[in-house]
C-alpha cells in the first residue's frame, strides 16, 4: 500500500515538471510572437486605410493574447483562468474568421454568454464561500475569547 502511494505522488510531482516544462516552452513561443509582432506594426501602419490589414494585425495580437491567457491556465489552473481563456478564443473567432454564417456568429456571441454567465456564478459561489469562511474563523475566536476570558 505504501508503495502504491508513493507512486501516485512522484506520478503527480512529474505531471507537475511536466506542466512547468510546457508552459515554459509556451513562454517562450509568446516572447518570440511578440518580438514578431513588431514588423507587423509597421505593415499594418502602412496598410492602414485597408480594412483587412487591421484584422491581420488584430489576429496577430489575439493569437499573443491567447499565448498569455493559456499560460496563466498552465500556471494556476483555476476556473476564472480557463473561462478567460475560452472567452478570448471564442471572441478571436468571431472576430478574425471572416467567411462565418449568420448561425456561426449567434452560436459564438451564446458561447460568450454563457461563459461570463458561468464566470459570474462561480464568482459569487467562491464570494459566497469565503464569506462562511470568515464568519466561521470569527464566531471561533469570539467563542475563544469569551471561553478564555
Amino acid at each position: 500500500m505504501f508503495g502504491n502511494e508513493k507512486m501516485k505522488k512522484l506520478v503527480t510531482n512529474l505531471c507537475y515538471l511536466l506542466e512547468l516544462i510546457a508552459a515554459i516552452f509556451v513562454l517562450a513561443g509568446i516572447i518570440i510572437s511578440i518580438i514578431g509582432l513588431i514588423p507587423c506594426v509597421g505593415e499594418y501602419w502602412n496598410n492602414r486605410t485597408e480594412i483587412s490589414a487591421f484584422t491581420d494585425f488584430l489576429e496577430q495580437v489575439l493569437a499573443v493574447v491567447i499565448g498569455v491567457e493559456f499560460l496563466k491556465m498552465l500556471c494556476r489552473p483555476n476556473s476564472d483562468n480557463i473561462l478567460e481563456t475560452l472567452i478570448f478564443l471564442v471572441a478571436r473567432h468571431m472576430i478574425v474568421v471572416t467567411s462565418t454564417t449568420p448561425m456561426d456568429d449567434l452560436i459564438s456571441t451564446v458561447s460568450i454568454v454563457l461563459l461570463c454567465i458561468m464566470r459570474r456564478y462561480l464568482k459569487v459561489a467562491k464570494d459566497k464561500e469565503k464569506r462562511h469562511e470568515l464568519d466561521d474563523k470569527s464566531m471561533k475566536e469570539s467563542i475563544k475569547t469569551i471561553i478564555g476570558g
